[in-house]
């Protein structure tokens, strides 16, 4: 039950002093000890007659007792004192701890009894709603059945929808607005326009959902978290069965990884849900969380956050090298399935300290070609996290790109600082264009004019600056050797165009 509950009763004449209304209390307890806190379990409504204050720091003494024990709220009554003191209602504010005038007419046991069978109807309507979801489980309702009796019980409607955007559950009119709302929101619940958002569930965010009920549940919290819990429920139900999908997933690759014969593949790629023939392709994916030491591993919550944006039409068994799902294209080219995924990526990026990175190999047709294709997918994967994340097709993979994603970071950055950084000190003290003269001189393949109508300047400016970087360098830009080393150190320095 709820303070503002006890403040609607007009016949209790009660005024809140301090504090939030929209507190619950679960029980009412009387008390004019000085130190109560060892009678109190917490989150009860206490009710003093002030007996104990003497002087004003008696106030802070007592109330400390009570934040000690996690009392909900105060009620303080005016017939020892004649008021509540300020002091009292002080200690309350800095406590945090609602605190309730209870005036001189109304007695304690009448406030007790009034509260008392309020929260028996608060217990009885909670204790038939939970026979009637359990009723509605036991006779195999689905997440939308029991969304929707869920809902209907608690008078609160609104959607679920998934932390990429999508709609799982209800109606929402724009669900990227709402997922993106969920991903960077500091605290949960937060009213976000016509909607109060709660999280589904205890998971990571980036795999996550998001309760969107309408209108302002601030103060009515308590709806919007049993909502939410019932759809976790069945979501942990939804869970239980695809533990066994990604076993299967485990089998098909350890299979494929030890060469298993065609045969063996051929059946465990049909456990998997994909058919004689029918094209398919291997994802493999990661979500690395940099300086992150709690929470899901990087594959774990890679696979989770890909079973979301492919709306759990696979899934996707976590190992040491990325989570890797077999994903049917049904009529689809790897292409279109990489720009699904980049589109439920680029809503996760609003999340800070997680990034996607995807890989996926070519469309294969066989149970023969599984084991390039998880290299395939694992390769372009581990380039996907060179680039600081996205998605990436082994169409991609096949570059100098592929070369440099192979290559350990420090090494990669020691070659580009001893190779570039002459030039960047120099353009660092005379504020000039050295770098980026020589990044745009190798797109134009060596052309002078063409760099020079790209930069803006005559042509006998880029052969003044490319003389400038032969010198400071040591390299000759006439060579291809040199041109190549030039080319790949920039590409691992991506300075500004």
């Amino acid at each position: 039950m709820r303070i503002s509950d006890l403040l609607a009763i007009d016949d209790l004449r009660l005024r809140l002093l301090a504090g939030d209304p929209a507190r619950e209390f679960g029980t009412v307890h009387i008390t004019d000890l000085p130190e109560p806190g060892r009678y109190l379990s917490g989150g009860e409504l206490v009710l003093t007659g002030l007996m104990w204050w003497h002087a004003p720091e008696d106030s802070a003494r007592f109330v400390a007792a009570l934040a000690e024990a996690g009392v909900a709220a105060l009620g303080a009554g005016e017939a020892w004192l004649g008021h509540v003191p300020d002091d009292l209602v002080a200690a309350c504010e800095q406590a945090g701890l609602p605190l309730l005038k209870v005036p001189v007419e109304v007695s304690f046991r009448t406030l007790a009894e009034t509260a008392g069978h309020r929260l028996a109807g608060d217990v009885r309507d909670a204790l038939g709603r939970h026979r009637r979801l359990v009723a509605a489980i036991a006779e195999g309702a689905d997440l939308r059945e029991l969304f929707e009796l869920t809902a209907a019980e608690l008078g609160v409607t609104g959607a679920v929808v998934s932390a990429s955007g999508e709609v799982i559950v209800g109606a929402a009119g724009d669900p990227v607005r709402l997922a993106k709302a969920y991903l960077t929101a500091p605290r949960l619940p937060v009213r976000v326009g016509e909607h109060t958002i709660f999280a589904v569930g205890r998971g990571h965010r980036a795999a996550g959902w998001a309760l969107a009920c309408d209108g302002d549940l601030m103060d009515r919290a308590d709806l919007g978290y049993e909502l939410a819990a019932c759809v976790g429920l069945e979501r942990s139900r939804m869970e239980e069965g695809r533990r066994v999908e990604r076993r299967l997933t485990e089998q098909l690759v350890v299979a494929a990884l030890d060469e298993a014969g065609v045969a063996e593949l051929d059946a465990r790629l049909r456990t998997c849900g994909v058919g004689a023939a029918e094209p398919y392709t291997i994802v493999n994916v990661t979500a690395p969380r940099p300086g992150a030491t709690r929470g899901p591993d990087p594959a774990t919550l890679g696979g989770q956050a890909v079973e979301e944006l492919l709306g759990r039409e696979v899934v996707a068994a976590a190992g040491a090298d990325g989570a890797v799902a077999v994903v049917p294209l049904r009529e689809r080219t790897t292409a279109e399935l990489a720009d699904r995924l980049r589109a439920g990526a680029g809503v996760l990026a609003a999340l800070p300290g997680t990034r996607l990175c995807v890989g996926l190999s070519g469309a294969l047709t066989d149970a023969a070609a599984i084991k390039g294709g998880l290299e395939e997918a694992g390769h372009a994967r581990r380039l996907a996290e060179a680039r600081g994340g996205g998605v990436v097709i082994s169409d991609e993979i096949y570059t100098h790109a592929l070369l440099l994603a192979t290559v350990p970071g420090d090494v990669r950055r020691s070659f580009s600082s001893r190779l570039l950084s002459p030039l960047l000190d120099y353009d660092r003290r005379h504020q000039s264009e050295l770098v980026r003269t020589l990044g745009i001189f190798l797109d134009c393949a060596g052309s002078w004019n063409a760099c020079a109508e790209q930069l803006h300047v005559h042509v006998n400016t880029v052969r003044y600056r490319v003389r400038r970087i032969e010198e400071l360098t040591g390299r000759d830009l006439s060579t291809m050797a040199d041109r190549v080393d030039f080319f790949l150190a920039l590409r691992d320095t991506a300075p500004p165009r």
